[in-house]
């Protein structure tokens, strides 16, 4: 269900490191944030951290590390100067509504994915769900995530 698993904060006996260790074992990432040295919260990240898991310091590292795995380009490079030209979308039609509503299901996706899963527009795409959301079938979730009621 997913790539990698981020562990922040883990007592040297905890649940924690009961996910890290079922994660490394079914072949996924370990990411870890260290901690200080004295406090016993971070013994268990700190001890991830000797035992090869990625360290973590802000979230850049995690997607750095994802990039390869996940088919997208890298992060490098970007520039937000200037905002995308919405004006120029074109108006969604029907196949581009069932496109969307295709890429949606009962769990949460996050927008960005929807966008590079049916290489619609941005503004194509949030017309749509602004649509799907005042038809009231869809529901907005934390991280700019989507799913269909």
């Amino acid at each position: 269900m997913s790539i990698g698993l981020l562990v922040v904060e883990a007592a040297q006996r905890s649940g924690s490191l009961i996910s890290a260790r079922l994660a490394g074992e079914m072949g996924r990432l370990v990411f870890a944030a260290p901690g200080s040295p004295l406090d016993p919260r971070a013994a268990g990240t700190n001890a991830l951290l000797k035992d090869g898991a990625i360290l973590v310091t802000e979230a850049a590292d995690v997607l750095d590390a994802l990039a390869p795995l996940s088919g997208l380009p890298p992060r490098a490079g970007e520039s937000f100067a200037e905002p995308p030209d919405y004006a120029a979308a074109p108006e969604p039609d029907d196949t581009d509504r069932a496109r969307l509503v295709e890429a949606l299901g009962p769990a949460p996706v996050a927008v960005d994915e929807i966008i590079a899963h049916t290489g619609l527009h941005p503004a194509q795409v949030f017309m749509i769900l602004l649509e799907l959301e005042l038809a009231g079938r869809l529901e907005r979730h934390s991280g700019d995530a989507v799913s269909l009621l």
